[in-house]
């Protein structure tokens, strides 16, 4: 039984996940995304939008991978994409904290896995952690869209720093990385998020 108890211990531990708001903004009720919802949602566009992945890409690895990479967010919170590099820094050292804690709930065997998953997707070195960021960087912009800016609007984002991002989208998927790229000029066209400010 002990390693059910070990199981049962990480598995009621990861559902405070509920608990940590993320930035995003939800369109039908109105309050901010929380990052098991995030998670989900991710899950099922790897599912979606599978056919825009590299050929051979291991897609039940990118469900995996999105469904574990913010369980660290448990302990570390949820930071702000756009957050400074200090904040970052700081983010990244508390992650890897919480990503010890929380995959030793697990017998060593699945501890060692999931942990490995974890990784990969921060790395980002195999197609399969280079689409799962891609998915992870478009769900927000497509949140934004829903809620007529949001974040963008909230926190005075403008276009460049957007694009800025989507680079990472890019490199898991380039076709999504074009749509990412038309959502954008969309956005500013409809006044949804502000244009790169210009020279001088």
């Amino acid at each position: 039984m002990e390693r059910l108890d070990q199981q049962i211990r990480f598995v009621t531990e990861i559902d405070r996940l509920k608990g940590v708001l993320r930035q995003t903004m939800l369109a039908g009720p109105g309050r901010r995304e929380n990052s098991a919802e995030h998670s989900w949602h991710l899950a099922v566009m790897a599912l979606a939008l599978a056919g825009h992945a590299p050929r051979g890409t291991d897609i039940a690895r990118v469900t995996a991978m999105v469904l574990v990479h913010d369980l660290v967010e448990i302990d570390a919170g949820d930071l702000f994409v756009y957050a400074d590099e200090e904040q970052q820094a700081r983010q990244e050292k508390a992650e890897r904290a919480a990503a010890d804690r929380i995959f030793a709930l697990l017998p060593e065997d699945q501890a060692g896995r999931l942990r490995g998953l974890w990784d990969e997707f921060e790395e980002r070195r195999t197609p399969e952690a280079r689409f799962a960021r891609a998915l992870d960087r478009l769900q927000p912009m497509l949140e934004n869209l829903k809620v007529g800016g949001g974040t963008w609007q909230e926190h005075g984002i403008t276009a460049d720093q957007v694009l800025a991002k989507v680079a990472l989208i890019e490199d898991g998927s380039p076709a999504l990385g074009k749509y990412a790229r038309d959502l954008v000029d969309r956005a500013v066209r409809d006044g949804l998020l502000a244009p790169a400010p210009g020279p001088g």
